[in-house]
């Protein structure tokens, strides 16, 4: 390889670095501004255009889409637990982020299990949200069980039913290669 095509490649491998270091800096952005209530630190991690789908496009309206559902609890822990990141090309990705999440609300520690599915986009040199998609595995009372009725256990979110893991396309080709038994003998609500 020449010195020519040498400096390229170690180019493209110190922006591919720099790309992915400053993805894993979005998702701890986000959760501290969730709970620090700092809303306009939050939308401004996504692109100045978001599709907010029927409500419009745009920050302002991300902006007023969230401030109802942060008022449903008072304090918020988010902890990011692991970040996957896979690159479509130089300037768009998209990542998988695990989180447990804490909320104080009406007298209860309500915890959640996350994974947001993510895509990212580069603009101007800086790495934003295009979309985020929060699915979870279950929220309860801390002090409760999330198996009952169905892994949901706070009042605020009624209709906010978990789709994880079944989400994961790997899941029912997993348990599909099995006995039907096995994942009613595992779980009271498989």
């Amino acid at each position: 390889m020449s010195a020519t095509a040498d400096s390229a490649e170690l180019t493209r491998r110190i922006d591919r670095i720099e790309s992915h270091l400053a993805i894993q800096q979005l998702p701890i952005r986000y959760a501290i501004a969730v709970d620090s209530r700092d809303l306009d630190a939050w939308v401004n991690l996504f692109i100045e255009d978001v599709n907010c789908g029927r409500h419009g496009h745009g920050r302002a309206v991300l902006r007023r889409l969230i401030d109802g559902p942060v008022r449903t609890f008072y304090r918020s822990v988010h902890q990011i637990c692991g970040h996957q990141v896979d690159f479509a090309d130089d300037d768009h990705a998209t990542g998988k982020v695990y989180c447990r999440a804490e909320h104080e609300a009406a007298g209860k520690w309500v915890v959640m299990a996350i994974c947001y599915f993510d895509e990212y986009q580069r603009r101007e040199g800086r790495w934003y949200f295009v979309r985020r998609k929060e699915r979870h595995w279950y929220s309860s009372d801390v002090l409760a069980r999330p198996g009952e009725p169905k892994f949901q256990s706070w009042d605020a979110w009624p209709d906010a039913l978990p789709e994880l893991p079944h989400h994961f396309p790997s899941w029912a080709a997993f348990w599909n290669e099995g006995s039907a038994e096995v994942p009613a003998a595992l779980s009271r609500a498989p």
